[in-house]
């Protein structure tokens, strides 16, 4: 597996093929384009984790290019500009359309390696950071001293090193996600992509271009699974996923090419795949809400990730975790759970696993006051916990059942974020980092949902 496929445009014959040399001894795949139009033409028909770009062409000149590449808002990969007879104004117009850097020539081999790695590992972050943004860093092994965590632990070590297919089972809230990067790190793919689609957030109507991308003259947009090429494609509460988008995966796993929107040429693609469910796929399968062939497809290696009661040990050490979590990323202040505080919540039944857990430190360490928290302050916030519970569940069943699609989707989207806005204090960047919103268009879905709020409690 290749470090990166890198895409060098330049009309010099002698640089172009220098360049590709010297990338290809390095390790990197390196595609190559003597003009703008073969840049294009390039693009289309794969997309490059990094491009090379020289400004002086003969056709089409590479600031031409940015400008339309970055027509989406931002560019679809990092691009480094190259140039012998570069102005000012030209390094001000490239750096503003998006431009990670600059190689000035006759090009030194020391900074175009240096400048490539660092633009390559700027560009996974963006692409990985996509999914996570309403995570704080994730945990880097799933957590816990216990012999069946152990034992899982063992088991993904040993799956990381195969190519193969994972389908991780588990509770809502038991940390498959988690194991799930954790196979990822401790795989020979390591290096490459990480790309997370939360299948229970997409729309029928916009999974297709979500997934697959779209075309539109020149305008390329690049779907998860070319953000994935070469390296993970997660596929988060896989059971949700509607039945024709799961009949345009199955042909994408069977052919490994695709079609985005618009498109006519089929897009290789080269992709491990990590499904993770919290409903039985064999009963989905039996009532005809999921596809046999996809389930088998993705059933290769099944994993389960066992409920927080099943290794209740592991709870003190959480809480730690935890604890030391909030402090260092969030500046809560620091707080220690009592002994008897600690067993008591080494006893409770954890109905939502390990997130719940992660939320009632939140809540303690902002609400909480003293550097103890003892089995009284415990017991408070597990009552509020099970009350909202309660009355979320009494929410969920005044639903009507017998509304459009998305009517339902639009009065539990309100019921939602009321409840999380309730819990993050009234604060709308609190929201968007908890809901993983960007803040601006959350602020349009809570005015077109109703939701009163106060901008100025951020």
């Amino acid at each position: 597996m290749s470090s990166g496929h890198i895409l060098v445009v330049d009309d010099e014959p002698d640089i172009r093929n220098l360049v590709k040399e010297i990338l290809e001894d390095e390790g990197f795949e390196v595609s190559v384009a003597h003009s703008g139009e073969s840049a294009r033409q390039a693009r289309r028909m794969r997309r490059p984790d990094l491009i090379l770009l020289d400004i002086w062409m003969d056709d089409v000149d590479g600031i031409t290019l940015l400008r339309e590449w970055s027509e989406g808002g931002s560019l679809p990969c990092p691009i480094i500009i190259m140039s012998g007879h570069a102005t000012v104004e030209t390094a001000v117009e490239a750096t503003r359309l998006g431009a990670y850097d600059f190689i000035e020539k006759p090009i030194s081999l020391a900074k175009l390696l240096l400048v490539v790695n660092r633009a390559l590992e700027a560009g996974r972050l963006k692409t990985e950071n996509q999914g996570l943004k309403r995570q704080v860093q994730p945990v880097s092994e799933p957590a816990g001293k216990s012999e069946i965590m152990q034992s899982l632990r063992e088991q993904a070590r040993k799956i990381a090193q195969h190519n193969t297919w994972v389908l991780i089972s588990g509770e809502p809230g038991a940390g498959k996600e988690v194991v799930a990067r954790y196979i990822h790190a401790q795989s020979p793919l390591r290096e490459r992509p990480f790309v997370e689609v939360a299948v229970g957030s997409m729309s029928a109507e916009h999974s297709a271009v979500e997934l697959f991308g779209s075309e539109e003259g020149e305008r390329i947009v690049y779907g998860r699974l070319e953000q994935a090429n070469g390296g993970t494609l997660l596929l988060a509460s896989i059971a949700d996923m509607d039945l024709q988008t799961q009949a345009r995966l199955l042909s994408v796993f069977q052919t490994h090419s695709f079609l985005r929107m618009g498109g006519t040429e089929p897009v290789p693609v080269d992709i491990r795949v990590i499904a993770t469910t919290s409903r039985d796929l064999e009963q989905e399968v039996r009532e005809g809400r999921f596809r046999e062939d996809l389930y088998y497809h993705l059933n290769v290696v099944p994993l389960t990730v066992p409920p927080l009661r099943a290794h209740a040990a592991d709870v003190p050490e959480l809480l730690n975790f935890y604890v030391d979590r909030f402090v260092m990323q969030e500046n809560l202040p620091y707080r220690e759970f009592s002994i008897a505080a600690q067993n008591r919540l080494r006893h409770y039944s954890w109905p939502g696993n390990n997130r719940e857990l992660k939320n009632l430190v939140q809540r303690l360490l902002i609400l909480g006051q003293g550097p103890v928290i003892d089995t009284d302050e415990v017991e408070g916030a597990l009552q509020q916990f099970n009350e909202t519970s309660e009355t979320a569940a009494a929410s969920r069943a005044s639903l009507p059942l017998d509304l459009p699609l998305r009517e339902a989707r639009e009065q539990f989207e309100k019921v939602y974020l009321e409840h999380q806005l309730q819990e993050v204090g009234g604060s709308v960047g609190k929201l968007a980092k908890r809901v993983g919103m960007e803040r601006t268009h959350l602020y349009r879905k809570l005015r077109g949902l109703g939701i009163d709020f106060k901008k100025g409690n951020d």
